[in-house]
């Protein structure tokens, strides 16, 4: 599907995000000849520069994100060239003429404004806009997150944001929807006849969901100090995968039908209680280790942290769904800084045999499990239990593996230029909507209040482990293992 002509807009345009992901996802689609030729990208920011000062920066601190073997000299100079960088106050309206000076005055020209800024400016962008005479029917905006720090300013931004920009103009992007697995997870649900009749209470053992990361927090201690590893990962990126796991078939692709069935699910999420937050919800901050053979220091002693911080950058959480589908299954979530490995995956895990008929007792018999990896490397992974060579009837777990690297040749897809690509297409399925992000922040907002008001610390884990033994002990409580604990030695 060709694009219409666009001016993109991208507020935070000397950000780090703007540098590292998108930036380089907009050259990548652009060397894919996916944006039109008089197609446009404006980069706002705050410090007075020329557009050429502004490209040597880029230069300095995009290009080293674009893999070298994707890198053209020539495309790279044509894809600077859209590039035009206007210095203004988001907050102040008076500078505001200064962008409006830049904009192209087509009416059917597509507007997109990408506000990759702290929340605390979305209001006065928005506003800012509308005063300009810049945001119309044609306008389409898209906000990072964070989406708020509570229920309570989630619903303040949809109101600031929603006073300018209809709902169906409204992208809030989460990258983890963009990645190739989800999507696949989509089609391994609804394109097969295979695994719908297991997909339920009466065969499904429990699901867990990992977002690991080795990397410690950076230089984000400003921003991190102040979310956690439940404002950062788990509202969020953790709940959107879970719901995708959960949902019931949508009638269609469309994004209302998608997006009316994730928010089932996180109406169904059974409510925490006092008691029941004490006993499934583990929180935990990292403390000094190893992480890949390295030396790492502990979160409280890395640059600018509080000596006293009590944010956690571990956090695991046993839920339940409330449904005719999966009640009694436990969902276990879990996502960490400096931990033992980098990956993002899906497990599902069915339940094991009721009977061994071989002569070996069934508890030799791995359970059937299905892991759907997001990252580093994309692809399905399903374990079987099968015979060895030779004589006798000796069974063993083997996994059927699907690489979509190896599978599929085609150019991979980063998650940023697949989103940015629907938002230029005005393709909204996977993108949150508005009641989703408040009925997220509803089931979450009970934990923050809990570690609020509760006089307790978090766990400490060594950094390059999986986490507090605390949250083995979690799963643990059910007769369960979270995977990398449950796999054979070799």
């Amino acid at each position: 599907m060709a694009l219409s002509d666009f001016d993109l807009v991208l507020f935070g345009g000397g950000g780090d995000l703007a540098m590292r992901k998108l930036l380089p996802a907009l050259y990548a689609r652009d060397r894919a000849k996916d944006l039109p030729a008089s197609a446009r990208l404006i980069c706002v920011g705050r410090h007075e520069s020329s557009t050429a000062q502004f490209l040597d920066a880029v230069n300095e601190t995009a290009r080293p994100h674009i893999p070298e073997a994707n890198f053209d000299a020539a495309l790279w100079a044509s894809f600077c060239n859209r590039i035009t960088y206007v210095a203004l106050d988001a907050d102040d309206l008076a500078t505001y003429p200064a962008l409006t000076a830049v904009m192209r005055r087509d009416p059917g020209l597509t507007r997109v404004f990408y506000l990759a800024t702290p929340p605390g400016l979305f209001a006065h962008i928005c506003q800012n806009l509308a005063a300009a005479g810049l945001a119309n029917d044609q306008s389409r905006v898209v906000l990072e997150k964070p989406l708020g720090r509570d229920l309570a300013s989630a619903k303040q931004i949809n109101k600031d944001v929603g006073e300018v920009f209809a709902e169906s103009q409204i992208f809030r992007i989460d990258h983890y929807l963009g990645k190739e697995g989800v999507q696949n997870l989509l089609a391994l649900r609804f394109g097969n006849v295979l695994f719908e009749p297991l997909w339920r209470r009466e065969w499904i053992s429990d699901v867990q969901i990992t977002i690991a990361e080795e990397i410690g927090v950076g230089n984000r201690m400003g921003y991190y100090e102040n979310s956690g590893a439940l404002r950062d990962m788990l509202q969020n990126h953790l709940l959107q995968l879970l719901c995708i796991v959960a949902m019931e078939p949508p009638l269609t692709v469309t994004p209302d039908a998608v997006r009316d069935e994730k928010l089932k699910v996180l109406k169904s999420l059974k409510r925490f209680t006092h008691t029941t937050l004490a006993q499934n919800v583990i929180r935990g901050q990292y403390r000094a280790g190893h992480v890949g053979g390295a030396p790492v220091p502990a979160y409280r002693k890395e640059p600018d942290a509080n000596p006293a911080s009590r944010t956690e950058t571990y956090v695991a959480v046993r839920a339940e769904i409330d449904t005719w589908r999966w009640a009694g299954v436990p969902f276990y979530l879990r996502t960490g800084k400096r931990m033992a490995d980098q990956l993002a995956e899906i497990v599902v895990r069915f339940k094991p045999i009721p009977h061994s008929i071989f002569a070996q007792p069934t508890g030799s018999f791995q359970p059937n499990c299905l892991v759907i990896r997001l990252q580093p490397d994309e692809g399905l992974h399903l374990n079987l239990m099968a015979k060895t060579p030779g004589d006798g009837m000796r069974l063993k777990p083997v996994e059927l593996e699907l690489d979509f690297r190896e599978t599929f040749k085609t150019p991979r897809m980063d998650a940023y230029e697949r989103l940015l690509l629907d938002v230029l297409r005005n393709q909204l399925t996977l993108f949150m909507r508005s009641d989703e992000l408040e009925a997220a922040w509803e089931w979450v907002e009970p934990i923050l209040d809990f570690w609020e008001h509760e006089d307790n610390e978090p766990i400490p884990y060594t950094a390059g482990s999986w986490g507090p033994a605390a949250a083995s002990a979690l799963i643990g409580r059910d007769g369960l293992q979270w995977r990398e604990e449950a796999l054979p030695e070799v």
